[in-house]
């Protein structure tokens, strides 16, 4: 976890003593569960409680010098609840396996991950939907390889990008109810020294669900789709991302990001004002890609387990999740004060002569009855005298002095096909099935 790409909420979820602390909760719970059953005394259970509400701190240092000793994380944890508690503390861990808590914790600091990214997601579309709405009928250019395509409005691609993270939003919905499983099945998963109900009563104190079936740990096919889910995610930031890039170029200059007072764009050339945090948008949402291979890998543990996947969790989980809640607190950002300059998505419009009406004057001809390969070479002859003139010919001129084109249409007609607003007759459509 880099400090600079991280943010308090989604960084407190994966401290030592969070971690810990969930660790206690699962312990003390299912020691709860036993009492109840009758295989401990219901008073180990209760000096549990009574210790922990009275001494909310964690010594993180206490317990990890017990682990240099130890060499072993939960067994560190456990000798330093004893040192605090006494006698009853003995009670605790009956039948489990570390990986019953250590699998169980990640769960619950997946699902908490979860619901901030969500609550992230839910903010970042709200800023999206405003600017869509801000923009809906906004001219500007479509581009296909980067060239000048079709006329579409800035409207349109936000709504794009409010569609994309709406499903976004399901995927990662989807991916934390997967990820949400308990498992306190002791060693190998066959319960053989603990009930079956002691995992249920941990799962519902936790919020989670008991895994179906474990082998010591919980499968990992459910971490590999949950940390695909936020590559996907990232994948969306950086599309977004990389369009305001674009529009940011000088040659463009269609849209940018917001340049407050003060600031500097470049330690040598007073003059910049760079694309810096959508840039920043761009390696962040590489590097949350980069731990979904890793996930993927772990999902091939020897037999019932083995620990091959616990170094690279210990990286992937709270990088994953810091960094993509850090990227989208700052993708709203640029959003909700993102640049737009109408202007100058009208004059780029403009700027190749009416080439962006080609489309138009093809289907007319065909409809006046000319074939298609006629009609796209009466065209395209036209349309790259234009190109070529760097767009002072007009396409509509040349259109109207050819013979073979008004052969087959009026200058009337030619000049309904050069009607902007034609292209935006739809948008109320696609924005009733992208906002409803």
């Amino acid at each position: 976890m880099v400090p600079r790409y991280a943010r308090p909420d989604m960084t407190a979820i994966w401290e030592p003593e969070a971690k810990y602390r969930i660790w206690f909760e699962i312990e003390a719970h299912a020691t709860e569960k036993l009492g109840e059953l009758g295989v401990v005394p219901k008073s180990a259970a209760e000096a549990l409680w009574a210790w922990w509400n009275t001494n909310p701190e964690v010594e993180v240092e206490a317990i990890d010098k017990i682990e240099a000793v130890t060499k072993h994380d939960v067994i560190a944890f456990l000798t330093w609840v004893a040192e605090n508690v006494g006698e009853e503390a003995r009670f605790m861990h009956q039948g489990m396996t570390s990986s019953d808590v250590l699998d169980t914790t990640l769960a619950v600091q997946l699902a908490r991950s979860a619901d901030l990214l969500l609550q992230d997601l839910d903010l970042l579309l709200a800023a999206i939907k405003r600017r869509a709405e801000e923009h809906k009928y906004t001219p500007t250019i479509g581009r296909s390889h980067g060239i000048h395509a079709e006329p579409v409005t800035f409207g349109l691609k936000m709504a794009e990008a409010y569609a994309e993270f709406s499903r976004n939003r399901a995927r990662l919905v989807a991916a934390r109810d997967e990820i949400a499983t308990c498992a306190i099945s002791g060693a190998v998963g066959t319960f053989a020294n603990i009930d079956p109900s002691v995992e249920e009563h941990v799962a519902e104190a936790l919020g989670l669900k008991p895994e179906p079936v474990s082998t010591q740990v919980i499968p990992r096919d459910r971490h590999a789709m949950f940390f695909a889910t936020l590559a996907v995610i990232a994948s969306s930031i950086e599309r977004l991302s990389v369009e305001v890039r674009h529009l940011q170029r000088t040659e463009v200059l269609e849209a940018e990001e917001y340049f407050s007072p003060g600031q500097k764009g470049s330690s040598a050339m007073p003059h910049k004002r760079n694309p810096v945090l959508t840039e920043n948008l761009t390696g962040l949402a590489r590097m949350v890609r980069s731990y979904a291979l890793p996930a993927m890998e772990n999902v091939a543990l020897w037999h019932e387990r083995d620990i091959s996947h616990s170094s690279v969790e210990r990286f992937i989980g709270p990088d994953a999740c810091i960094t993509l809640d850090f990227a989208l607190a700052r993708l709203t950002g640029v959003v909700d004060k993102l640049l737009v300059y109408p202007e100058r998505m009208q004059k780029n419009l403009d700027k190749m002569g009416g080439l962006v009406h080609s489309q138009r004057v093809l289907l007319a001809l065909t409809q006046a009855g000319v074939s298609r390969e006629d009609a796209y070479r009466l065209v395209q002859r036209n349309a790259m005298k234009v190109w070529e003139s760097d767009g002072t010919l007009s396409l509509l001129d040349l259109l109207k002095a050819d013979e073979e084109v008004t052969a087959a249409l009026t200058e009337e007609q030619l000049e309904e096909k050069f009607d902007l607003d034609y292209h935006f007759k739809e948008v109320d459509t696609i924005f009733d099935r992208v906002f409803d």
